[in-house]
This record gives structure tokens, sequence and C-alpha cells, in this order.
């Protein structure tokens, strides 16, 4: 599984990628962010979360740079020992909440993706 971001022909970057970039252009390339490591901005940790979400829930946005690039994004974090300025890796879960939880059928909802784990 990929973080895919995508490159637009005016160089900026976005994660998740859109398929219209900010200066009006198609996607021009796709970028694996999980093969980078990112600098946490700020984060915050959740004690009231959403059915299956684990509790406490501590959340990152992080900054990439890609050549060059800055580019942010959100999400949990493997640990809540977490600073403002850490470096941090993209890890791949299976399941970010627990799927049985909440009121949308399982089948219909992708239940993986990335967490942030300080390197």
């Amino acid at each position: 599984m990929t973080m895919e971001a995508y490159r637009y022909e005016d160089g900026s970057i976005s994660y998740p990628g859109h398929p219209v970039g900010p200066d009006g252009s198609e996607p021009v390339e796709t970028i694996d962010l999980s093969e980078y490591t990112a600098e946490v901005i700020t984060w915050t940790t959740s004690t009231a979360t959403p059915p299956g979400v684990r509790e406490p829930n501590t959340l990152a946005i992080v900054e990439f740079d890609v050549d060059g690039e800055p580019v942010r994004a959100i999400g949990q974090a493997t640990s809540d020992d977490l600073e403002t300025g850490d470096e941090v890796e993209p890890i791949y879960v299976n399941e970010l909440r627990e799927p049985g939880a909440g009121i949308r059928e399982p089948e219909s909802q992708a239940w993986d993706g990335y967490r942030f784990e300080p390197v």
C-alpha cells in the first residue's frame, strides 16, 4: 500500500491527491510519501473518540519535504510521546479503527492506512 500524493505541472504536491491541482492542471506524477520521513508540526490527543477508534488517540499534523516542496498530512500517531519538531515515519497498519464499530457496514469501508511513528 502506498501513501500516494500527486505532483502537478507547477511543481506543487498535494496529499491526498486531487484530480485538479492548484494551478488547474491534472497530476503529472504520483509520489509515495511512505518512502519519506516528516516533521511533526503540531499534535493533540483525543480522549473522546468515535466508535471503534482507540482511546486515547494521538493525532499529528506532519510536514514532508519532497524535493524542497512541503507536503502536509494529518493522521494517527503510534505513540503519545510526541513533541513538535520530532521526526516521524509513516507506518502502514491494517486497521486504523475496529471495523465492527460504528453505523456503516464494515465491507463498505476501508480500515487500513498509515500512522506516524517517531524515528
